[in-house]
């Protein structure tokens, strides 16, 4: 009889003692996602190279394939030879006008060899006003040459400017020939595989950044009051081990919003029909992962 007491007694404290630090002590719980991006191509072609693998931690700007760019290099190969052409043709005016501003100082020092004659009784005044007419006639040919020359230019720099887009296009084409991590973190998904042919927005592979996961939790409207922006919370996961791990947590986002419960999700007052979505950031120390569960103590 004593004995039975006594079983019964210990029972009794380890069940207290078990709903004391039980799973019940939190406030909400979600399960942790993170910001995923989905890589996709930049240019037609086959793909020559993708070096990557489902896990793989990735750098930022890190390169990790290529995709074919000979027809577009034959393409600025092309354009660069055409500009050159065009460049050719660009007129020196100091040279082409040479001629003619060489005539009127000519006819200049002729016009005031006449002037001094003139002093002198020497030459008529008909002779003078035939030599400025002269100066007259050479002068508004340099000014018609010159003006047809400029706009000469203008057209083949216009045309050699036109290229030189077409150029830093294909350029721009190019670099998108390479295949490049956009964020650091690690390799969800491969999608395609070298040797296949890609078409502009063809998915290669999905990234997330795993430095920072976020637990999406919802509570209900009269918890609202426990939490605010930027506010810490502690955050806990199961760690394999029967216990629980902590993290500090921070809030980034509060929905302001009302939604339906979702059915996967836990509250504190399960009775609630509507709930308001939360997002914690918690900094991951590799034990982390997308679609871990955890729950919040506010």
């Amino acid at each position: 009889m004593k004995l039975f007491r006594l079983l019964t007694t210990l029972s009794v404290s380890a069940l207290l003692f078990s709903c004391s630090t039980g799973n019940g002590d939190y406030d909400a719980t979600g399960s942790f996602e993170a910001t995923e991006i989905i890589v996709s191509s930049q240019a037609n072609g086959r793909i020559l190279a993708l070096n990557l693998n489902e896990g793989d931690q990735l750098q930022q700007g890190q390169t990790v394939g290529v995709i074919d760019s000979t027809q577009l290099y034959l393409q600025k190969m092309s354009l660069l030879s055409n500009a050159r052409g065009v460049r050719a043709q660009q007129p020196d005016i100091r040279k082409q006008t040479a001629s003619i501003q060489e005539q009127i100082r000519t006819q200049e020092k002729e016009k005031a060899r006449v002037q001094r004659l003139l002093e002198s009784n020497a030459a008529s005044r008909k002779q003078l006003d035939d030599m400025e007419a002269q100066i007259e006639v050479l002068q508004k040919q340099l000014l018609a040459l010159t003006s047809t020359l400029e706009k000469n230019s203008e057209n083949i720099s216009a045309q050699s400017s036109t290229l030189e887009i077409q150029v830093a296009q294909l350029d721009d084409q190019l670099e998108k020939t390479q295949i490049i991590s956009p964020i650091a973190g690690t390799v969800l998904n491969r999608y395609a595989e070298a040797g296949e042919l890609a078409t502009i927005g063809t998915p290669l592979f999905k990234i997330a950044d795993t430095g920072i996961l976020f637990l999406r939790a919802y509570v209900t409207n009269d918890q609202l009051a426990q939490i605010k922006l930027n506010g810490e919370v502690t955050v806990r996961v199961d760690d394999g081990h029967g216990g629980m791990k902590s993290y500090k947590g921070r809030i980034n986002w509060i929905s302001d919003k009302s939604e339906f419960t979702p059915k996967t999700i836990q509250t504190k007052n399960e009775r609630a029909n509507r709930v308001y979505a939360l997002k914690i950031a918690v900094p991951n120390d590799g034990f982390l992962k997308i679609g871990m569960y955890g729950e919040v103590k506010f």
